[in-house]
Formats: C-alpha cells, sequence, structure tokens
C-alpha cells in the first residue's frame, strides 16, 4: 500500500520553506513523500531522489516531474551531493524498508547518511509498528540511538496501513 498523506506530513516536517536546505530523499517508491516535499522545500533549496528500483524510479517521475530523480542506491548519495555543489545535506527523508535489509546493508547506507548529514541535521524515516518487533527492526533503532545525538519516534499513524511510526533523528 502507498503512505498516507499523515504519514507524508510527519515525514517532511523537517523540510524548511524559509531558509535554503539541501534535501535528500531515498527510496520515493510511489512518490507521496516527493510530492510534499517539492510543495515544503524553498525555492533556493537543493533536492534530489535516489530510487534503485526501475518502476518506482518512473512512477515517481511522472507524478513529479519537476523533481530530480536519480535511479542509484541511498549509500551513493555522496556522489550525487558533489553533482548538485553540496558537502553535505540538512535533511535526509528516508523510505527505506530498514528492517527488511541484512544488516551490512543498513550500516553502508547508514555509514553514508552520517557521511553526508551536517551536524545538527535531520533524518527522517519510518517503521511500520509490526516490523519494530523484528529482529532487523529492533537493531536498526540501536543502530540509530548508536549513531545519533537525539532519537525520537512520533505518535503510531493508524490511518497509514499498516500503522506506522517515524523515527527523527538528529546528528
Amino acid at each position: 500500500m502507498p503512505s498516507s498523506k499523515a504519514l507524508a506530513e510527519v515525514m517532511t516536517e523537517g523540510v524548511d520553506r524559509i531558509n535554503p536546505q539541501v534535501i535528500v530523499e531515498f527510496g520515493p517508491g510511489t512518490g507521496i513523500f516527493t510530492e510534499q516535499i517539492m510543495r515544503r522545500k524553498g525555492p533556493k533549496s537543493t533536492f534530489f531522489a535516489l530510487e534503485i528500483n526501475p518502476y518506482f524510479h518512473e512512477m515517481t517521475q511522472k507524478r513529479c516531474p519537476d523533481a530530480v530523480v536519480y535511479r542509484d542506491s541511498a549509500a551513493n548519495m555522496v556522489t550525487y551531493l558533489t553533482k548538485h555543489n553540496a558537502k553535505n545535506c540538512d535533511c535526509i527523508i528516508s523510505s527505506l524498508p530498514w528492517a527488511s535489509f541484512p544488516e551490512n546493508l543498513q550500516t553502508e547506507i547508514m555509514d553514508a547518511v552520517q557521511t553526508a548529514l551536517k551536524p545538527e541535521g535531520s533524518f527522517y524515516t519510518f517503521a511500520y509498528i509490526h516490523a519494530a518487533f523484528f529482529s532487523n527492526g529492533k537493531r536498526f533503532y540501536r543502530m540509530l540511538r548508536n549513531r545519533f545525538q537525539h532519537v525520537s519516534r512520533s505518535k503510531i499513524i493508524w490511518i497509514n496501513v499498516p500503522p506506522a511510526f517515524v523515527y527523527k533523528c538528529v546528528k
């Protein structure tokens, strides 16, 4: 099921339309978060998304034709920051299915996040409530706690199918 608008609202709350930011999205899927980011970002902000799946890449491009969407892994985000003349980013919004990833892939992508995110930058990602109890989901939460200065969780967004919550992490 595509993510709900309610989840998109919470996921994109760190996008600042007043102050120029560098914003990166991982795994835009159907483009619901991309659409919200495009509405919320400021005119001088830099934004691009990374989607490895060709089907979702095409779906996001159709839904958000003005968005820059690269077909590549989130682990390669530093390459694209350089392409956009940015050293770091202010905000990363991730829809990646962290709980389904093996530990080495979680680590590889999170290493890229740590390299690219500015000090006090924000990282948003969500988890389905049932996946948070799986061993990979628990391991991912521990990884967040070990890598970020502050980790908080939103209220459960029951209207989303399946219900989800958002992790907001500050470097």
